[in-house]
């Protein structure tokens, strides 16, 4: 889809941090929620909202102790799809224009939201961080995974994207109020990408780099093919 009418902020130089919320979903992200809040800080994110999605390990705790975050949490595990829509919610509350979804895992660089966020300065609605430039070290069942999902997206909503399972997404103020998904779990990629058509929003894509440790890895495989498999079947019963 191509690009609208300019946002309302025109360079990178000349966005105000202070609108720009990252919201982090949360799910048993013990082993790495810390690095990923400090991480943030250290690009200069100040507005961080993690929500924990009922984990029953530390994740709560770790992310606490990290500091100057908003802080949701989830007392049942919802699912991603329901993370989301709470830490979205959060955000336009708390006045942002420009919202960022950025995984727990720490398999993102927070040194590439800068580049998706210039693409919402451009005047692209939403901004999509692609993996799939260089898809080394990817996990053989997230790339299965990805393929179907680009191809499920194609056919029924009229999307042809690189990475419909990207989790690193950026999101203008316009974006946040006309996307309305419905699903809790990992549908909720897959109907991102059905609410930026049937909004008629703008998008591009972006690579990124990915960081895959062990930890993001052993998530991979916990979630697996079966998973994405049931994933879509609820997708297809959906619409």
């Amino acid at each position: 889809m191509k690009k609208t009418n300019k946002y309302s902020i025109t360079q990178m130089g000349a966005v105000n941090r202070k609108k720009v919320f990252v919201v982090i979903p949360a799910y048993l992200e013990q082993p790495s929620i810390r690095q990923v809040i400090d991480e943030l800080h250290r690009e200069g994110y100040e507005n961080i909202i993690v929500v924990d999605d009922g984990s029953p390990d530390n994740t709560y705790a770790e992310a606490h102790n990290a500091g100057g975050i908003y802080l949701l949490q989830h007392m049942v595990n919802r699912g991603k799809g329901a993370a989301m829509r709470t830490g979205f919610e959060a955000a336009k509350k708390l006045g942002a224009e420009i919202a960022v979804a950025f995984d727990g895992d720490g398999q993102h660089d927070a040194r590439d939201i800068q580049n998706l966020i210039k693409k919402i300065a451009e005047g692209y609605d939403v901004v999509l961080g692609t993996r799939m430039k260089d898809s080394r070290g990817m996990p053989f069942v997230k790339q299965v995974a990805n393929i179907i999902g680009n191809m499920v997206t194609w056919m029924l909503f009229g999307i042809l994207v690189s990475d419909s399972q990207s989790g690193l997404r950026v999101f203008s103020r316009k974006a946040l109020d006309l996307i309305d998904t419905k699903g809790d779990r990992y549908t909720y990629e897959t109907e991102v990408l059905k609410e930026i058509a049937r909004n008629k929003l703008s998008v591009c894509e972006v690579p990124i780099r990915v960081i895959y440790t062990k930890h993001s890895q052993s998530k991979a495989v916990r979630q697996g093919f079966v998973t994405g498999l049931k994933t879509l079947v609820r997708l297809i019963i959906s619409i």
